[in-house]
């Protein structure tokens, strides 16, 4: 029997599609009536087995690992990836968190043609801004960002993760270490350890900032970290 699925607690929550406007007077609801072609559903299904094998693969995860992070039986995970499992949404919603994916990722592969990002500003805390640089998230995924000053609060998680600032100061708390990157200046650690960043004054600072959710390390180091 399969085991019930259940959420990994450091994923992320995949994107939501927004709503659509609400029909009133001047909006009547129509009905779709465009057939959908049983051969399109049926690749779109076909594809999805060799999608979550390959996001397994490319983060070294074996399907013993994939089973513990989401309560998914090691034979339900094995018959998706081979096909012989049709996939249902109690299935890939925790597959997607586990991979820290958007569950469109998983159903479809992203637009292949025009290789330039169509970049999509997300406005956190006043005067924060993150800006995605990867579109299909699988391994290493790139964010800019402008943090504005705020209180530390060192947080933990599963993953590794590369700061480099582009403008500014950067103050970076990782256990009990206290560093000050200036412009040129980089840094990595393991997100296991308890860890804090923001602008090291009263001025916002702009990074880079690339997470790997499954732990890998960099190769080549850019900068050192002034303390």
């Amino acid at each position: 029997m399969d085991a019930a699925p259940a959420d990994s607690a450091d994923s992320a929550e995949p994107d939501r599609a927004a709503e659509p406007a609400p029909a009133g007077p001047d909006r009547p609801v129509e009905a779709d009536t465009t057939p959908v072609a049983t051969d399109d559903v049926q690749g779109i299904v076909a594809a999805i087995g060799p999608r979550l094998r390959a996001l397994r693969l490319g983060r070294d995860l074996t399907l013993d690992a994939l089973a513990a992070i989401t309560g998914i039986s090691v034979s339900t995970l094995s018959r998706l990836e081979s096909g012989h499992r049709r996939p249902t949404l109690d299935l890939l919603i925790p597959l997607a968190r586990a991979h820290r994916v958007a569950l469109d990722h998983l159903i479809a592969a992203p637009a292949t043609g025009d290789p330039r990002l169509h970049l999509r500003p997300r406005h956190r805390d006043p005067g924060s801004v993150l800006v995605p640089l990867t579109q299909y998230p699988g391994r290493v995924q790139v964010f800019k960002q402008v943090l504005a000053p705020r209180e530390p609060r060192l947080v933990s998680h599963v993953g590794y993760e590369w700061l480099y600032v582009l403008a500014g100061e950067l103050r970076l708390l990782v256990g009990d270490r206290d560093l000050t990157l200036n412009p040129g200046d980089a840094a990595e650690f393991d997100t296991a350890e308890p860890h804090w960043f923001g602008p090291a004054g009263t001025e916002a600072v702009e990074i880079l900032h690339l997470f790997g959710p499954h732990g890998d390390q960099a190769v080549l180091r850019t900068g050192t970290a002034a303390g």
